[in-house]
């Protein structure tokens, strides 16, 4: 950790009108709402092969980086799992089986992360691993190199077409010679044999979260294997049910989450298109699956989804668009350059609809089928950006996406690829944010946001800052309902990352530390471009007047020989008087008026003491 100490002052900031300012206030008793611990997520930590243990420096980036969920079920290749055998056939490696031991990679987090939530997945296809011997040999062919023709079907005696852009067997495999059939029961086996008697004997309470398969909508294209034609929309909402009904019979605190879409095309589309039903009538994918949802949940009386859950891969390079993606799931102003699936809403392909707000509408859908209460959290278990983007990019795309999904109570989140930058915020966020989110307004959102968070007691505020400009933005800050303690607060930056990875634990990183003059109750500061900032603040729920906190009390007797209040110490300045409605009643020398207030009524006073543009002092005075 780089240590970078330095006071700033009023009277040294850069001179600026508050009109170029960005303007934030944090208001601690504002739109206060829980922040998700398991927000602080990520994919494939955990190694499953037991000859590949985690390290003690892998146990130490964890740990010092806060990550509190771990999604472990390894993507599409959940899919076709075999928790019996340990195996898992590949879709995007010519569906080659190999060992993958879910045992293993619990039992690592059950001993290093036992605070944490893990999440594995069911299978829903109908199909499981069985066996390596029908495999390609591809060390055979290429030395296990990457080609084209990794998506070959060529597990099961295929035919390789050796042409260089080929993606289709010249013959393809037979599945049936290294897969074997699945049912609901088979892969809810998994809950015993990790929970139930004589199993594995993990707390099922650090597993209370499962993924219904993984990106079901497009299977005809990543496990084409086995369903070269795509299974309608209503025959996977079945295979959902009936798992989702096993699952919470054997599991009754269990959280399902579904349906795992692949991406924004497919939020609306299934196979390619919206959803017919069987009335004729066409809803887009995430809103047939919640409206069939509710239905059946009706129909059994059994709780079948507890978290939305959708993936994010935008293709996007250019920074100033990268960094304006976390406002894809809320915002109902912006325009998001790829909203392709978004356009289909309707049934056709209308090219003048561009205002995404995915998370917004699916609230709005939980709503109208199941109603207000639903209790349905939203989760974005994958995501991930083109590999074109720099560190500082990444880091400003992912502190955003965490912060407003804080603002919003995104129940998960668990980026799947992870680029330099990820490990510093993901570290920033998790070790120094506070459980509570409260309201931090900004005059430039699109630009410069504040995240706040405070504790239970209201005695601990952090704001997080992210400046998205290519440019240094100057901010003023004050605090409403919290008082801060003492002068200095310390702040932590994030900016100018290098192309290369920095953090490896809480004092090895990229964080620059100093401190920042706490003045009238609130913070000035010039904002690095394209940063990410927190700071730490001390203090006490309560309004100060004109956001100055009182540093004692001078209290008039009701008779103590003179009406007024009288300077005990000699003060050379001037003083200003405001009553508790923040009106001024005064304003005076006090070398000519060391005495003052004899005519004021009854009540509480906040007296100023300034000498030119300084503060010196700050009093409350009470009249009785």
């Amino acid at each position: 950790m780089r240590a970078l100490l330095f006071a700033l002052s009023f009277a040294g900031l850069t001179q600026v009108t508050l009109a170029q300012s960005v303007q934030i206030q944090v208001d601690v008793l504002a739109n206060r709402k829980p922040v998700s611990p398991y927000l602080y997520g990520r994919n494939n930590s955990l190694p499953l092969d037991p000859q590949k243990r985690l390290t003690r420096a892998d146990i130490t980036r964890l740990r010092d980086a806060g990550v509190r969920f771990f999604r472990e079920c390894t993507g599409n290749n959940a899919t076709k799992y075999n928790w019996r055998r340990k195996l898992s056939s590949h879709p995007d490696w010519y569906n080659n089986v190999y060992p993958n031991d879910w045992d293993f990679a619990a039992s690592q987090f059950t001993t290093y992360f036992p605070q944490a939530q893990g999440m594995w997945a069911f299978q829903l296809i109908g199909k499981a691993a069985s066996t390596q011997t029908a495999n390609f040999n591809d060390w055979a062919y290429n030395q296990s190199q990457w080609w084209q023709g990794v998506n070959q079907n060529l597990a099961g005696g295929g035919t390789v077409n050796p042409a260089s852009n080929a993606t289709k067997a010249l013959r393809e495999g037979n599945p049936d010679l290294y897969l074997e059939n699945w049912p609901a029961d088979s892969t809810v086996g998994l809950l015993n044999h990790w929970f139930g008697a004589g199993g594995s004997g993990f707390n099922k309470n650090n597993f209370r979260y499962w993924n219904m398969d993984n990106e079901p909508e497009i299977w005809s294209g990543t496990h084409d294997d086995i369903m070269p034609v795509q299974l309608p929309a209503e025959a996977f909402i079945q295979k959902y049910v009936e798992v989702a009904l096993k699952a919470r019979s054997r599991f009754p605190d269990i959280k399902l989450v579904g349906p795992v879409t692949a991406n924004e095309w497919q939020w609306y589309n299934y196979d390619n298109k919206p959803v017919t039903d069987a009335t004729g009538q066409k809803y887009p994918w995430l809103e047939f699956f919640i409206k069939r949802m509710a239905e059946e949940q009706k129909r059994t009386g059994v709780r079948l989804l507890d978290v939305l859950d959708v993936h994010f891969y935008p293709s996007g390079t250019k920074p100033d668009e990268v960094v304006q993606y976390h406002r894809i799931f809320f915002d109902r102003t912006y325009a998001f350059p790829e909203a392709n699936g978004l356009r289909t809403i309707t049934g056709g392909y209308d090219t003048s609809l561009n205002k995404e707000y995915i998370f917004g509408r699916c609230r709005e859908w939980l709503d109208k089928y199941m109603g207000p209460n639903h209790g349905v959290g939203l989760g974005l278990t994958e995501a991930g950006l083109n590999n074109a983007n720099n560190a500082n990019t990444q880091a400003i795309w992912y502190a955003s996406t965490l912060g407003e999904f804080m603002n919003n109570e995104v129940e998960i989140f668990a980026p799947w690829s992870w680029q330099p930058g990820m490990w510093e915020v993901l570290h920033l966020f998790s070790r120094y944010n506070q459980p509570i989110h409260v309201d931090a307004l900004s005059t430039a959102e699109t630009q410069v946001s504040a995240y706040a968070t405070v504790n239970q007691t209201n005695d601990s505020l952090t704001i997080a800052l992210v400046n998205r400009s290519a440019e240094t933005k100057p901010m003023q800050l004050t605090l409403k309902n919290f008082i801060a303690s003492g002068q200095f607060a310390p702040l932590r930056l994030l900016a100018n990352l290098p192309a290369t990875e920095t953090f490896l634990s809480h004092s090895n990183n990229a964080l620059e530390t100093s401190i920042v003059h706490i003045f009238n109750n609130g913070l000035s500061l010039d904002l690095p471009a394209m940063s990410v900032i927190s700071i730490q603040l001390t203090g006490r729920q309560g309004n100060a007047i004109l956001g100055l906190d009182p540093a004692a009390d001078i209290v008039v007797a009701p008779n103590p020989g003179t009406s007024g209040f009288q300077l005990t110490q000699p003060f050379a300045g001037q003083c200003t008087v405001f009553n508790t409605a923040g009106q001024e009643v005064a304003s005076f020398d006090t070398k000519t008026n060391p005495v003052f207030g004899q005519q004021w009524p009854a009540g509480t006073y906040v007296a100023v003491f300034r000498q030119g543009e300084r503060v010196v002092k700050v009093l409350r005075l009470i009249k009785q």
